[in-house]
């Protein structure tokens, strides 16, 4: 008869104590449709394809500095607060801005944003006007 190895305590604890641990903090922790990080808010109407499109790319690209949904950041402005006309936005993104010591690179020739600034654009005047919520925009069929 082949006896079964016994586990060990550390094996022990993270299978009964740290993984459901986990598994509830995380359960309750995680966004809910509507709330920020989570879906589109229930408010938010079904958009066009640019507006969609730019909601993708500002995530891909502009989130990481200026915040989730164009909020801002400890050290880059919200987006949506006092809205840039498009001509001076369309400046800043393809060649970048220095204030003090605040740096943003320019996009110009980046294939993923230079291409699709007029989209990211109606996204963030979407958000800026409340026309759409936080969260990912719903598709329109």
């Amino acid at each position: 008869m082949v006896r079964a190895r016994p586990m060990s305590f550390a094996r022990t604890c993270r299978r009964r104590l740290i993984l459901p641990l986990l598994a509830a903090v995380l359960g309750q922790n995680a966004p809910a449709a509507g709330q920020p990080g989570g879906r589109a808010e229930a408010t938010s109407p079904a958009v066009d394809r640019a507006i969609l499109n730019g909601y993708r790319r500002y995530n891909a690209t502009c989130s990481h500095c200026h915040g989730a949904d164009g909020l801002g950041s400890t050290f880059a402005p919200s987006l949506i607060e006092q809205p840039l006309p498009f001509e001076q936005f369309a400046e800043v993104v393809n060649n970048g801005r220095t204030r003090g010591n605040s740096v943003m690179r320019g996009f110009a020739g980046d294939p993923n944003v230079a291409p699709y600034i007029a989209d990211i654009y109606a996204y963030l005047r979407a958000r800026a006007a409340g026309t759409i919520g936080r969260g990912r925009p719903a598709r329109s069929r």
